[in-house]
């Protein structure tokens, strides 16, 4: 059975196939919702939310895109969404490393390069850190990010200009590292 017929099985109501279209596309969605959460559960937690939104709004699929292609929009609608409801949950918790020790760092101690990457990826502008994570982390083209995010071609290559410039400024202070 092809994935077209699968998908106009789901919209008739038939919830059997939608264990096989969960099967064909949960890698994908989940190394995305990863991507995008940096922790295991989280990511999990978005992924499971993209196919519960994507099951439930089948009747809105047209079929213009591929399925797989509008899956991935889903998740990375539920991702960024689900990370600004974390990000505003987290600035208002108080680490109690930092309250027990009165918010001081020690100094002297260079961070690991990972967890500055990291934290340079989460700084970046919501867009141009979906086009930076879509484009070189996943592989997509220009065109699929523009259909995925709903963005013209030429808005995600300049988005993705724009992320690498601010990760190279960011990441700066490592550049003596790689001379090596």
């Amino acid at each position: 059975m092809t994935e077209v017929q699968l998908i106009q099985r789901l919209k008739d109501g038939d919830q059997s196939v939608a264990r096989t279209l969960y099967d064909s596309h949960v890698d994908r969605v989940f190394r995305i919702c990863y991507r995008f959460a940096g922790e295991y559960d989280l990511a999990q937690d978005f992924a499971q939310e993209t196919f519960v939104r994507a099951f439930t709004k089948i009747d809105t699929f047209r079929g213009d895109a591929a399925f797989g292609t509008w899956i991935v929009a889903i998740a990375t609608t539920v991702s960024l969404n689900g990370l600004r409801k974390v990000k505003r949950f987290r600035t208002r918790e108080t680490p109690l490393d930092d309250q027990m020790t009165g918010g001081s760092r020690v100094s002297g101690v260079e961070p690991d390069l990972r967890e500055d990457l990291y934290r340079a990826i989460d700084r970046l502008p919501e867009r141009s850190r979906a086009v930076f994570v879509l484009h070189d982390v996943e592989g997509y083209t220009h065109r699929e990010i523009g259909e995925i995010l709903g963005i013209k071609t030429g808005t995600s290559k300049c988005q993705l200009f724009r992320a690498r410039s601010r990760l190279r400024d960011d990441l700066a202070v490592h550049a003596g590292e790689w001379a090596s």
